[in-house]
């Protein structure tokens, strides 16, 4: 089980040798000899990758659980105390993971000095099972994917500009207002349109970008130099709108908010170490007033 959560987790057969000290054929025979054993294809292999199978992700979930019992069993009969140590990998999306989320993970470390940590702090959705992550921290609806969630607060989507740009061009008051505005569409935006919601009836306006950028930290910069008007999470630009930086635009037309969500695979069985960084950042971020819309 380790050997195969380590080919998991590192993505491929080599690198896993290397990090469990054996040799690579005798890491390949016992991921082989474990599918036998099973009657299922735990890992779909190629001369470039190795990737995990649906099969493979769910057993590996229950190998990380297995082996975590295991460790507090040994831990327990022994009367040691229980060290928390290891790697813990966390995600979230760019500036939320910069801003709120990697402040928790300075204080966890502080806490626990036998961790380390990984953040990988990108503006997509990381896959926790093929890519080794702990946890993340996920803006938006969830998919039902298998994975356990806490939910920690909302966020708003905002179309926002800077108080310069609206005394050049004015502000608009309907949707359709926009097609006479300069448009910056972000990563969390790209498309030909956007959707809004008034009384309860969704609509949608289209838009055509002058800018576009899957950049949502180019998006802001843009935004706050004056260039347009530009759609972005609420937490991505609280501190601009509260020192007056940033003016919020068509309120009253919004769509409901996103709901913020702390993932991770291991359910109740969860390891100490990833038990410890949960507790620490539902906490954290539940106390945090951006996230806590009305």
């Amino acid at each position: 089980m380790e050997l195969f959560l380590a080919v998991v987790e590192d993505g491929g057969f080599a690198s896993a040798a290397r990090r469990m000290k054996q040799p690579a054929p005798a890491v390949t025979r016992a991921v082989a000899e474990l599918e036998a054993r099973l009657g299922v294809r735990l890992l779909h292999r190629t001369t470039r990758v190795v990737r995990v199978t649906e099969a493979g992700a769910r057993y590996a979930a229950d190998c990380r659980r297995l082996l975590a019992e295991i460790r507090d069993a040994e831990e327990a009969a022994s009367g040691v105390q229980a060290v928390i140590q290891g790697t813990l990998t966390v995600t979230a999306p760019m500036l939320l993971g910069a801003v709120h989320v990697n402040p928790i993970v300075l204080e966890y470390l502080r806490l626990y000095p036998g961790v380390d940590a990984r953040c990988w702090f990108v503006d997509r959705v990381v896959n926790l099972i093929e890519e080794g992550v702990d946890v993340a921290v996920r803006v938006g609806d969830l998919p039902d994917s298998g994975l356990h969630a806490v939910r920690v607060g909302q966020v708003r989507q905002v179309l926002c500009a800077s108080p310069d740009y609206l005394r050049h061009a004015g502000t608009p008051t309907t949707p359709q207002d926009l097609a006479h505005h300069t448009v910056i569409a972000a990563a969390m935006s790209v498309g030909s349109e956007w959707r809004f919601v008034k009384d309860g009836v969704g609509m949608r306006q289209p838009i055509q970008p002058r800018l576009t950028t899957t950049s949502n930290d180019a998006a802001v910069r843009a935004m706050l130099n004056g260039f347009g008007i530009a759609r972005m999470l609420s937490y991505q630009v609280a501190e601009h709108v509260q020192q007056g930086r940033a003016v919020m635009v068509l309120r009253d037309v919004e769509p409901p908010p996103l709901p913020v969500h702390v993932v991770y695979s291991e359910g109740r069985h969860a390891s100490q170490k990833v038990r410890g960084f949960l507790d620490l950042a539902v906490e954290r971020l539940r106390a945090d007033p951006v996230l806590q819309l009305p």
